[in-house]
C-alpha cells in the first residue's frame, strides 16, 4: 500500500493517522560524535541522554502503531563516528481498522563509523497490519551491530493472533553490495503458521541479530556458547556475523538476547532497555 492509499483510507474512515519523522547526521569533532543536523516532526521525538558517547532514543507519543500510521527514519554517520540508536520502551502494532502502518528506516554509514541499531522489540496484535523495512548502507571499514526483535501477542495475556498482516525486510549493503537481506511475511492465521516445524515450531518471539565488524569470527564461539538449542548463529563472511533465536515469549527472548548484545557491544545495553 502506497501513502496515497493510507491518505484516502484516512479521510475514507474520518480517523487521524499518526505520522512521525527522523532526520539525524553525526559528525566527528576531535574524539567526539557530535550532532550535525536533526529534524523530527509527528509523532516521533528523541532524547540524547547525557553520556560519554552519543546515544539517541526513539519515541513514539502516539503509543503504538495501527493501519495507516507512518513513520520514517533517515540516519547518517559520518567518517569515524559511533553512535547507538534504540527506543524508549517496546513498539506496539495494534489492530487497524483499515490500511497499512508503515514504518521505513534507512540509516547509512561512511567508512570507520561504527552504529549500534538497538530497538526494542516489536509487540504485534491480532489484527495489526504492518510493513516495516530497514535498510542499512555500510562503507568499507564501517561497523554495525544490529538487532530487530517481534513478538507474535502476549503470551501471558491468552492473546492469540488468528488474522495478521506483516511484511518486514532488513537489508544490509557494503559498498552497494547486499551482505544481508531478510524477509517474513506473515498474512492470515499466525498462529497456524509459526506453529510449523520449519517456521518457529510454537515459539512466540523472535530476533535477527547482525553484527559486522573484524573480530566477528573471534566473536562466534563466545555467542554461540549463549546461545540456548532454539538460537544459531553462522559467519557468512570472516567479519559478518548473523544470528537468529526464537523463544516461547519476550521475556525469555530477552533473557537469552540481553547477554549476547552486551558481548558483542563490548558495553551495558542502553539503560531504556532495563526501565
Amino acid at each position: 500500500m502506497s501513502f496515497l492509499d493510507t491518505d484516502i483510507a484516512e479521510r475514507a474512515t474520518g480517523q487521524p493517522r499518526a505520522r512521525g519523522m527522523l532526520r539525524l547526521s553525526v559528525k566527528r569533532l576531535g574524539a567526539r560524535t557530535v550532532i550535525d543536523r536533526f529534524q523530527t516532526s509527528g509523532a516521533t521525538k528523541v532524547l540524547f541522554p547525557r553520556s560519554n558517547a552519543l546515544e539517541a532514543i526513539q519515541i513514539n507519543t502516539a503509543g503504538g502503531l495501527t493501519g495507516g500510521d507512518r513513520f520514517a527514519t533517515d540516519v547518517d554517520l559520518g567518517s569515524g563516528c559511533d553512535l547507538t540508536l534504540t527506543t524508549q520502551a517496546a513498539e506496539r502494532a495494534y489492530r487497524s481498522s483499515g490500511g497499512t502502518a508503515q514504518i521505513k528506516t534507512r540509516l547509512r554509514l561512511e567508512t570507520g563509523a561504527r552504529l549500534c541499531w538497538l530497538p526494542q522489540e516489536m509487540i504485534v496484535f491480532d489484527g495489526s497490519a504492518l510493513d516495516r523495512h530497514l535498510s542499512i548502507e555500510l562503507a568499507e571499514g564501517s561497523r554495525l551491530l544490529m538487532v530487530e526483535s517481534i513478538v507474535f501477542g502476549r503470551t501471558a495475556m491468552g492473546e492469540r493472533l488468528n488474522d495478521i498482516a506483516l511484511s518486514d525486510r532488513i537489508e544490509v549493503r557494503r559498498a552497494g553490495r547486499p551482505i544481508y537481506l531478510d524477509r517474513i511475511r506473515i498474512v492470515g492465521d499466525a498462529e497456524e503458521h509459526l506453529s510449523q516445524p520449519a517456521v518457529c515450531r510454537d515459539a512466540r518471539a523472535m530476533a535477527s541479530l547482525v553484527y559486522c565488524a573484524p573480530d566477528a569470527e573471534w566473536h562466534l564461539p563466545v555467542v554461540r556458547a549463549q546461545l540456548p538449542q532454539s538460537g544459531g548463529a553462522s559467519l557468512l563472511s570472516p567479519d559478518l556475523l548473523a544470528l537468529r533465536l526464537l523463544a516461547g515469549d519476550g521475556f525469555l527472548l530477552r533473557r537469552s538476547l540481553l547477554p549476547i548484545l552486551e558481548t558483542l557491544r563490548g558495553n551495558p545495553l542502553p539503560r531504556s532497555w532495563s526501565l
